[in-house]
């Protein structure tokens, strides 16, 4: 049998030291290098979009899609993807950009600075089968209609509605070429103001925005139809 010398015994350990801590070190290294993998897998890799960029929120109202300006939305409490009953919307007239917050205005200052409303409401909201905007106009308008109408102007055709009738003191606007249908209260103590309809899949869009701006019809039933189109678009 072989006797080490303790030299040669001192070398051996030595040499066993030195292997335990390339492993350890190896080791290390692999662990480092398997915890960073993870971190660049999982790091999220989207980045943040300037703010002058434009920005859209995804949301299915009546399980139809719409993309709307994150801007646009009226109620915090709606600025969310995802399925809604209603969201409620506004936007600058007639640029159609999403409208800034309405300054504050107080009773004390209200008739010493009196605002001209410069924007367009849009309310959109799920119609669970209720009658369509198109039956209303031709079934339902029809009975509650006064019987002496004005002649049309440049295009648009206005009828009054009966004293009594569940639409006293509104009148209903109607043309074809663009097509537009308004329901408009008459100017009061307040502005007067229409309503326009129309249905895409299974959500009604409803406008909102001054009689007075009928005196430029066209533009407004362009503006309905240009945000009725972005708001739906569909993409590949």
């Amino acid at each position: 049998m072989t006797l080490l010398t303790p030299a040669h015994t001192i070398r051996r350990r030595r040499k066993a030291r030195r292997g335990q801590r390339v492993s350890i070190l190896l080791a290390s290294l692999l662990t480092a290098s398997s915890i960073g993998l993870i971190i660049y897998l999982l790091w999220p890799t989207w980045h943040a979009q300037s703010t002058d960029l434009p920005y859209r929120t995804p949301v299915s109202v009546g399980d139809t899609l719409f993309n709307v300006p994150t801007e646009a939305f009226r109620v915090k409490l709606q600025k969310h993807s995802g399925p809604q009953e209603r969201v409620d919307l506004s936007f600058q007239y007639p640029s159609l950009a999403a409208a800034d917050r309405p300054r504050h205005v107080s009773a004390a200052t209200v008739e010493r600075n009196p605002e001209a409303i410069d924007r367009i409401f849009l309310s959109i909201e799920a119609h669970h089968d209720a009658l369509s905007p198109e039956t209303r106009l031709r079934t339902i308008y029809p009975r509650y209609l006064a019987e002496d109408n004005a002649p049309a102007t440049d295009g648009l055709t206005q009828q009054a509605f009966r004293d009594g009738s569940p639409y006293a003191n509104e009148d209903l606007f109607t043309a074809t070429a663009p097509e537009l249908t308004a329901r408009c209260t008459r100017d009061g103590a307040t502005p007067g103001m229409c309503l326009s309809e129309n249905r895409i899949g299974g959500a009604d869009l409803i406008f909102r925005f001054p009689r007075q701006w009928l005196t430029q019809w066209r533009g407004v039933a362009g503006a309905i139809d240009r945000l009725s189109r972005q708001l739906h678009a569909q993409h590949d």
